[in-house]
């Protein structure tokens, strides 16, 4: 995790509710090639992440932390992360990225983020916001550019 104020290639604003996280890419994302040209990639992608429940899990997935929308990005990538909520506090905690950043109502939080390798990296809500705060686990799947753009290529939303 980086805390400097880099200039992102991808911002993705993330919105705690209760009881479930939502997560907006919303501007564009940019990558230069191998020939160093620059291309820029609209995303307007809006996704409402929810925990899976007990009897919905497959052989081999994790209780309580599994979700039926995953927060995808790309890894080599200089993320900001614009963090808050639309209820009460909550907090946006995943451990092993080094992320553990209140959201608040009416006020935006930021992080910075860079992840050098590939993989799924879970996390929690750790703000008592409500009778279902154990509930609202966050799991972010680090791939690489070309698995981002297929696992984000349309909208995965609820509403």
């Amino acid at each position: 995790a980086m805390d400097a104020p880099i200039n992102p290639e991808i911002t993705i604003k993330i919105i705690g509710h209760q009881w479930y996280w939502s997560y907006e890419y919303t501007d564009t994302l940019e990558v230069k090639n191998f020939y160093g040209v620059t291309t820029k990639t609209p995303l307007n992608i809006t996704k409402d992440s929810y925990m899976l429940a007990t009897t919905n899990l497959t052989h081999g997935e994790l209780r309580l932390l599994e979700v039926d929308n995953p927060l995808y990005i790309p890894v080599f990538t200089k993320i900001r992360f614009d963090i808050t909520a639309d209820d009460v506090i909550h907090s946006f905690a995943v451990p092993s990225l080094g992320i553990k950043v209140d959201a608040i109502p009416g006020r935006i939080n930021v992080a910075y983020l860079k992840v050098l390798r590939s993989g799924i990296f879970f996390g929690q809500c750790s703000e008592l916001c409500g009778v279902n705060h154990g509930f609202m686990p966050i799991k972010i799947i680090a791939v690489d550019l070309t698995s981002f753009f297929v696992n984000n290529s349309y909208n995965k939303s609820h509403n």
